[in-house]
């Protein structure tokens, strides 16, 4: 059974102050059962935030990692420093990490590798951008991405898996795709498992959706068949919404 999940990509915001804040009134809040909720703050404030959610039932995840081991690598972080700080998944191939830091699919296939095979979990993220939507060309692109990258791994990885589609014009953007759009690519995604591997793997991997998700549309998009929750940016760093978000894909 696919897990339902709702995480919250804090991205380059939030001081240590706001950090601490922020996971405090996310702990008072009411969470549910049938939900995996996590949270990604920016890397100085990784460990205060494992200290922090400890005894909850919240996850704290990497927003990324480096595709080397070790090295001459200034400012970058390795799986190694995730690991040792009890980091167990992390964000790859994020829309904004491929457009801003040219992370291309060779790179990114070289992370996924690299954190598979040192037990860090991994939650991969692709997408279209506007003009190839408007090109018609999303769905090879999408399946490009696919290809190139994870599903160039060997079935029983998938198990480590979450994938996240983001179309990227509808990130920051304001821009949301249709549930129906969701649900079509999102289908679509678990088609091209299906062909590379087989129904188990295609069924049992969760699909994230990640484009300004928000309270007055979560409920209509999780209540699409192959979307099993989201990564959500900016309304994770409120944690009213954010909460709204997470009970819009629980059904208890």
């Amino acid at each position: 059974m696919r897990k339902k999940i709702v995480a919250g990509n804090w991205k380059m915001n939030n001081g240590l102050n706001q950090t601490t804040s922020l996971i405090n009134e996310l702990k008072e809040l009411d969470f549910y059962r049938d939900v995996s909720v996590m949270i990604s703050p920016a890397f100085p404030f990784l460990k205060t935030a494992i200290d922090l959610v400890n005894n909850s039932s919240i996850e704290v995840i990497s927003q990324n990692v480096h595709q080397k081991k070790q090295g001459a690598y200034t400012g970058e972080v390795s799986v190694e420093m995730l690991k040792s700080i009890g980091i167990n998944k992390t964000l790859i191939g994020h829309s904004e990490r491929r457009v801003y830091s040219n992370e291309n699919d060779t790179v990114l296939l070289e992370k996924v590798e690299l954190a598979l095979s040192n037990d860090l979990d991994i939650i991969f993220c692709f997408g279209e951008e506007l003009f190839e939507r408007k090109s018609n060309n999303h769905f090879q692109v999408v399946k490009n991405q696919l290809e190139n990258t994870v599903l160039k791994l060997d079935r029983h990885l998938w198990r480590k898996i979450v994938l996240a589609y983001e179309p990227i014009w509808a990130i920051g953007t304001g821009e949301t795709a249709t549930p129906e759009q969701a649900q079509e690519m999102h289908e679509f995604i678990r088609k091209c498992i299906l062909e590379s591997y087989d129904k188990t793997t295609s069924e049992n991997v969760s699909i994230l959706y990640g484009g300004s998700i928000k309270p007055s549309n979560a409920t209509e998009i999780f209540s699409k068949k192959d979307v099993d929750g989201g990564l959500i940016g900016g309304a994770s760093l409120d944690a009213k919404d954010f909460q709204l978000i997470i009970k819009a894909n629980s059904s208890l």
